[in-house]
């Protein structure tokens, strides 16, 4: 097993990539795939990685990565526009959660925005609707946080968050690029707000200042690799050693140190995923204590 967490000879940063896809990684430029990829993140500081789901079919090989990488923990769930054949029924999501053991539920949730030059959505509101339905009530029956993929659906996805979550128990919403107002009814039930490579983007000022209003005890950072590399990385495929370019974002616009952000996104992530906090190194422990 990789033991990633000798701390003396990375960066002093300490990250958490909160949302990756690791097992879709454009692994071209790295002779050690993956290996070699997790390699530059910890160079940067990255000291976890939380691999996402998008369907049950692919948690096999989440699992294979986690026991490969002592950093790597893992969601399991249906993204809201995975085309499936026949839904997964409850029990079904029940036993994958049970089988599988992850840290979290997810990436599930609902996405209503119309797709360029689609006339409907992928998958349909009704089936995105009862298929995150269904995953939150496993999740809450497994005391498991929830990853929460939202776009133009506030309404819809914060009735079905106050009446299927705990809020002793929480989740995210990833990626996170709607209103205030959402982010702050989903915090007021214990939910964090996850801001991925788009608040680093030119045209994304809306984002920029989500990343100066939400309170920096309820943050949480990610790149949402392949998809969306920050400035400078736009135009490539995104990886988790660009976590950093997040970070130094919103704490510039916050107007305080890249080492309070990293340490309190690292912190947040480990209050949320409480079974991965067993994985973190000590040392990152024993700093996370004074922020408690």
């Amino acid at each position: 097993m990789n033991n990633s967490f000798n701390v003396s000879s990375a960066s002093a940063v300490t990250l958490v990539d909160s949302h990756c896809h690791l097992d879709q990684l454009d692994l071209s430029g790295y002779a050690g795939g993956l290996s070699e990829a997790l390699d530059a993140a910890r160079a940067q500081g990255v000291r976890q990685f939380m691999a996402i789901a998008t369907d049950m079919g692919h948690l096999d090989e989440l699992v294979r990565m986690a026991r490969q990488h002592d950093d790597v923990v893992y969601s399991a769930g249906v993204h809201p526009m995975t085309r499936l054949e026949v839904e997964y029924s409850l029990d079904e999501i029940r036993e994958y959660i049970e089988r599988f053991e992850p840290v979290a539920v997810g990436e599930v949730g609902l996405d209503y925005i119309v797709a360029s030059g689609e006339q409907t959505p992928y998958v349909l509101r009704d089936v995105q609707y009862e298929r995150f339905r269904n995953h939150l009530i496993a999740a809450n029956e497994g005391e498991l946080p929830v990853i929460v993929h939202t776009r133009g659906a506030k309404e819809d996805t914060l009735a079905l968050i106050r009446e299927y979550t705990d809020p002793a128990i929480g989740g995210v919403l990833h990626c996170f690029t709607e209103d205030i107002d959402m982010a702050r009814e989903a915090i007021r039930h214990g939910f964090y707000i996850s801001l991925s490579g788009i608040v680093t983007f030119h045209s994304a000022e809306n984002v920029r200042e989500l990343a100066r209003q939400i309170p920096l005890d309820r943050l949480l950072i990610e790149t949402d690799s392949p998809y969306l590399a920050p400035v400078p990385h736009r135009g490539k495929p995104n990886e988790p050693r660009h976590v950093i370019e997040v970070a130094r974002t919103i704490a510039n616009v916050r107007g305080i140190s890249l080492d309070e952000v990293a340490m309190q996104t690292t912190a947040n992530f480990y209050r949320l995923f409480r079974n991965a906090a067993p994985q973190a190194p000590q040392a990152v422990l024993d700093q996370l204590g004074n922020l408690s």
